[in-house]
């Protein structure tokens, strides 16, 4: 039975006095008399939208996760195990490395059944996502990441098309020593991962090169992953105001198996047990890619500093399907950037800042499809041969000017232009007529906001934005020809999806060692895209429907000595369909109901975390002291549906609680640092869902999470 709009609101409010008093417990009142300077927070320099400035400042919601808890998060090899306590943000880990995380933020990316969708992702300025929104999250080198920013709310459209939010990712630049690391890691199911890096400084070049490797054999059947990669950045300071930044990536995952989504009745009878035909067909997955980037930077005066980037890289992808099919995908990409940053004095004398900018990005892929037999090629011709593009051409700029003492108003705007196109390259016949197609999505996404600098220590912001969100060529590659004919077919007739957000938020530092972030947000869409038919391993899209997500985020940090700190996020969001559509899924066509939620985005999410270290906390820079730390975290998360007609019968995922520790003890062994880690998730040993496949059309929607699991591992930092 559904819950009514009165259960929901008293859901909402049990959480809202669940966060309060985790807060009265970790931020006692004692917090509020004055801290030393050895407990204060530091603040950091963060994206607000197209500009860069104070985290405490910035007019938007705009969440930074910094080196030692990238580190302190295990064998770093998910960026879902950090996205968790930023707030808006619902990062879930298949623990299937076929289809890589499922991360929504503010709901944009949910539906995602694959990859990356909805949300831009950037490393080192480098965009990882394409120009139709698809993106991929494992090809993120953590190990060597030096901090990972994501920004929501209507600022992150001055990114374009698919701008749900923005998560974005830093290597380490580096020291002045050189410098040798070496970690190992072990755990449970035959994980293993290693990791090797060098940092060295010549003169005015420094390098940082980190090579990782990654096994697993897996909890579930046909499971396991092999995967390797080498992230390199040199950093070259040609000029005291000119630097010029190269970067090296390369994946290599040779094979990673998929074991498929579980109806709610496999689920019950064994979580461990792959889904209906993996392991006849041989599901599994295997990729390919390599990346080269240049970012140069060059400062003209105090006022003026100019950027420009270029990349460009190939992906190899092959997929072995559980309908008996395989698809290739063979793609080639790459792109420019080149944006101005000033200064200046406007309105007899208030300051402004400013940025102004264009993009230009263009992929390519072609895509083959055949049939297999027991998990293998047959001879068969191909199914499917076509060339499918995406490319944009965008316009940006954005302006935060200071009205007096106490004001500061944001503007900015960005013109998009993104073309999909597809080269039917298969012969035509009157069953199988030409595939080939293109569109041409525009749009224009304004920003406006206005920040109150109520004091120092207190800020205020509201803001407004419109942003789009175009199909992906995936989305695209399938037709409805008939009610129950799905076609191989470029589809043109997709809209782009079209979003209004509103955004208040505060910021507050009641003292140097507290801070209070939150923010209260709506968002409508209208044409948003959903499913028309799924059937065999196909899916066909269309634009039927309007949606409403309404919000509330809270993030709070408190440093209680140089030995103790702690951390709370939360959020809780009701995100429903605004109007009536159908969908066809296996050949009957289903009503989906105003009012009915989203899937994949749980209604409430909350994150704790308790810190403590033997010799006090290190300040932002600076290595970690030596000694003994210890770290509790807890991650409570509601039910959430895996289908948009949110049956209770088979596609509820129920919600749960876990808790992860983590232990790590570091010496000085010669001139060598060493480093011990142990951790353990879900402490409690819970049976939970992990993450959803939405809409899947045999209603194997679930993906387990992981029983009680440990991890034990060493690192060793050695001087050259």
């Amino acid at each position: 039975m559904k819950k009514t709009q009165k259960h929901q609101n008293l859901e909402i409010r049990h959480t809202l006095k669940l966060v309060a008093s985790l807060c009265l417990g970790v931020f006692p009142s004692a917090a509020l008399h004055a801290q030393s300077a050895t407990t204060a927070l530091a603040d950091v320099m963060v994206q607000s939208g197209r500009l860069e400035q104070k985290q405490f400042d910035a007019p938007a919601s705009v969440f930074a996760i910094d080196a030692d808890t990238i580190r302190n998060s295990g064998p770093q090899v998910n960026i879902s195990d950090v996205l968790n306590r930023a707030p808006g943000v619902v990062a879930l880990n298949r623990n299937n490395y076929a289809q890589d995380v499922q991360i929504s933020i503010r709901g944009f990316g949910s539906r995602a059944a694959f990859g990356l969708r909805g949300i831009r992702l950037i490393t080192d300025g480098i965009p990882a996502s394409m120009p139709d929104g698809q993106g991929q999250a494992s090809t993120v080198s953590m190990t060597s990441a030096d901090r990972v920013e994501v920004l929501t709310g209507p600022l992150a459209q001055l990114y374009g098309n698919a701008s749900g939010g923005v998560i974005q990712t830093f290597t380490r630049e580096a020291g002045a020593t050189p410098e040798a690391q070496v970690s190992l890691y072990a755990g449970s199911y035959g994980m293993t991962r290693t990791d090797w890096q060098i940092s060295q400084r010549s003169g005015n070049v420094g390098l940082v090169a980190d090579y990782s490797t990654f096994a697993i054999d897996g909890y579930r059947q046909n499971s396991d992953a092999r995967r390797q990669q080498l992230n390199s950045v040199i950093t070259v300071d040609a000029q005291p105001d000119t630097r010029i930044k190269l970067i090296v990536n390369v994946f290599d995952m040779p094979y990673a198996k998929d074991a498929l989504g579980l109806t709610s009745a496999q689920l019950a009878a064994n979580p461990a047990q792959a889904g209906t035909s993996a392991l006849a067909t041989g599901t599994r997955k295997t990729v390919k890619q390599e990346q080269v980037g240049a970012v140069l930077e060059h400062s003209v005066n105090s006022d003026l500093r100019l950027q420009a980037r270029v990349y460009g890289g190939t992906r190899s992808n092959l997929q072995y399907q559980a309908t008996s099919a395989w698809t290739g995908l063979e793609r080639r990409f790459e792109g420019l950037g080149l944006q101005a940053n000033g200064k200046a004095q406007v309105f007899d004398g208030q300051r402004m800042t400013w940025v102004v900018g264009y993009d230009q990005d263009h992929a390519q892929e072609q895509r083959q499809a055949g049939a297999t037999a027991a998990g293998e090629k047959t001879a068969t011709p191909v199914t499917r041969n076509e060339l499918n593009e995406a490319s944009n051409r965008d316009f940006f700029a954005q302006a935060n000017w200071s009205l007096g003492e106490r004001w500061t108003l944001t503007t900015g705007a960005r013109q998009s232009t993104v073309t999909l196109k597809s080269s039917d390259n298969m012969p035509v016949t009157v069953t199988d007529p030409d595939g080939s197609g293109s569109v041409t999505y525009k749009a224009t996404s304004p920003v406006l906001g206005l920040t109150w600098h109520a004091s120092d220590n207190l800020n205020i912001y509201l803001n407004q934005g419109k942003g789009f969100e175009t199909p992906t060529l995936a989305e695209a590659a399938y037709t409805l020809t008939a009610p129950t004919t799905i076609k191989g077919q470029f589809n043109p007739n997709l809209l782009a999806s079209r979003s209004k957000h509103l955004e208040l938020g505060t910021k507050w530092q009641p003292t140097s060692a507290t801070r209070i972030d939150a923010a209260w947000f709506q968002i409508k869409t209208d044409d948003e895209i959903v499913t028309a038919r799924s059937s065999f391993g196909q899916t066909a899209f269309t634009n039927a429907s309007k949606t409403v997500r309404d919000g509330f985020e809270l993030s709070l940090r408190h440093q209680h000595s140089s030995h103790w700190r702690s951390q709370v996020s939360g959020t809780v969001m009701n995100a429903t369909y605004d109007q009536a559509f159908s969908s066809v899924i296996s050949g009957a066509s289903v009503p989906v109901a105003a009012g009915n939620s989203l899937p994949a985005i749980p209604k409430q999410q909350l994150f704790a975390s308790l810190q403590w270290s033997e010799k006090g906390f290190s300040a932002a820079g600076q290595k970690p002291a030596l000694g003994t730390e210890f770290g509790i975290d807890w991650i409570n998360r509601s039910s959430m549906w895996a289908s948009d007609t949110n049956s209770a019968v088979d596609g509820l995922a129920p919600g749960y609680s876990v808790f992860n520790a983590r232990v790590r003890q570091r010496y000085q062994v010669g001139a060598a640092r060493v480093e011990a880690f142990l951790g353990i998730d879900n402490l409690t040993n819970q049976s939970t869902v992990s993450s959803v496949i939405v809409n899947q059309a045999s209603k194997q929607y679930f993906e387990p999470g992981l029983p009680r699991n440990w991890v034990v591992g060493l690192t060793s930092q050695i001087p050259l």
